[in-house]
């Protein structure tokens, strides 16, 4: 279930969180909400989640990510380090243009498209 935030951006419940993440094999997922301020707190634990239970590598598809902004980018940075620091590969497939252009921004686009 999702409600508003004052600002009138969508703010993710828990289990809307946990099934953001569409499982499309057993090592990908593609990813169903928005990477944005109001959503990335709740998608961060199933994220890692889903890190923490992959064997040697794991792909988060964004092709249906509807909006991104730096707080998103951010989280997908921090999904990168945390599998890293597992020893998993975690690759990003389909990334909108939007994202490409916000990490070029800030210079982290080769972290998205490894």
């Amino acid at each position: 279930m999702e409600a508003s935030n004052p600002a009138g951006s969508a703010i993710l419940s828990e289990s809307a969180a946990r099934h953001a993440f569409v499982a499309l094999a057993a090592d990908a997922y593609r990813l169903e909400a928005a990477l944005t301020f109001a959503t990335v707190a709740m998608l961060r634990k199933p994220g890692l989640a889903l890190i923490a239970g992959a064997g040697g590598g794991l792909t988060f598809d964004l092709e249906a990510v509807p909006a991104v902004d730096s707080a998103g980018l951010a989280l997908l940075i921090d999904w990168l380090a945390s599998a890293r620091a597992r020893s998993c590969e975690l690759h990003y497939a389909k990334p909108a243009q939007t994202l490409l252009s916000l990490a070029r921004l800030s210079e982290v686009e080769p972290l998205l498209s490894q």
